[in-house]
């Protein structure tokens, strides 16, 4: 193993987060257990406001930012892994408190880490990442609730073109529900058809401040978007529906009022994916392994050196990205 590697590094410049590739070697690694090989990371909405410099993602600096990994293990002082084994890290405050997926080695603790699910191979795993599996535990919570049925009542996806968008628009779609997209991108129909969507909402009609109870709709939703999207969902929503709220790329408020909880029974379901706790995120997996189809999974998704990270990340922060795209550490 070469005994440096490049990193990208948010650091403090004159008060600011400011993103860059810097030469790193093992021994600025944090001293944890096991020390993974990395082949893959991505690029979420979350990477794109720390890398940017748009959000202050990194709450301790130095940090190598990303949030999701997946490689293989290449020592450890924990007996529950062993060199050889594959591995996935979805969140634990990776790029926030801990340090994450952009660079070719990374030290962390054991109980971060993920078998890679059989069937999947490393860059497929990270074409899925945080996104998939946050789409995952999204479809997870509306089927626990009960709101949703196949074939009865259309469930909204807000954010369709996003990679929670996407792969929740297939997992949906591939369980038979009637899955209606909400997109500003006329252009992506075809895409977010191809994945299962049966119709769309312009999303510039959520954006819009309404009645705090407007004609119902939806059965179910899973919201990407947060603020004034969000409490349209729910004012749409219909009686006993769901909706499922993952993220917040409109914003961390919410407009709304409690009338579709109190008249409607309308439930808003927060979905947190960086402490999930292993049960769930086994299930979440489990379910992209089964409903998940491989060929979705491709349409969805490319791959990009992470030469490129600082690009992309003003991309994905401007709404230009589709799908998921998956950062190969080593280029």
């Amino acid at each position: 193993m070469s005994e440096t590697f490049t990193a990208l590094m948010i650091e403090d410049e004159g008060g600011r987060p400011k993103a860059s590739f810097r030469e790193i070697g093992f021994a600025d690694l944090p001293d944890h257990d096991v020390l993974v090989e990395i082949h893959y990371s991505t690029l979420n909405y979350k990477d794109g406001l720390a890398v940017s410099g748009k959000g202050r993602i990194a709450r301790r600096l130095p940090m190598v930012a990303g949030i999701d990994l997946s490689g293989i293990v290449r020592e450890s002082r924990s007996p529950d892994w062993q060199p050889g084994d594959k591995v996935v890290v979805n969140g634990w405050g990776l790029s926030e408190t801990e340090w994450g997926g952009y660079a070719r080695f990374q030290r962390l603790k054991p109980e971060w880490l993920t078998r890679l699910p059989e069937g999947f191979d490393l860059a497929e795993a990270m074409a899925i990442g945080t996104a998939g599996y946050t789409a995952a535990l999204c479809v997870d919570a509306l089927e626990d609730w009960g709101a949703i049925a196949p074939g009865a009542g259309e469930v909204l996806v807000t954010g369709a073109a996003g990679g929670v968008g996407s792969t929740a628009i297939a997992l949906l779609a591939a369980r038979g529900y009637a899955v209606t997209a909400a997109t500003g991108r006329p252009e992506t129909h075809d895409y977010l058809r191809s994945l299962g969507a049966s119709a769309f909402v312009e999303r510039a009609a959520l954006a819009e401040k309404g009645a705090p109870l407007q004609k119902e709709r939806w059965s179910g939703a899973v919201d990407t978007v947060g603020s004034q999207t969000l409490a349209t969902v729910l004012a749409q929503a219909r009686y006993g529906a769901a909706v499922t709220a993952c993220g917040l790329a409109g914003g961390a408020d919410l407009p709304a009022t409690v009338l579709p909880h109190i008249l409607r029974g309308v439930a808003l379901l927060g979905i947190d994916s960086v402490m999930a706790p292993h049960a769930k995120r086994a299930r979440a997996w489990a379910r992209l392994a089964r409903d998940l189809d491989r060929s979705a999974l491709r349409g969805i998704s490319r791959i990009e050196p992470l030469s490129r990270l600082p690009e992309l990340a003003g991309e994905i922060v401007a709404g230009r990205i589709r799908g998921r795209v998956v950062i190969d550490v080593s280029r």
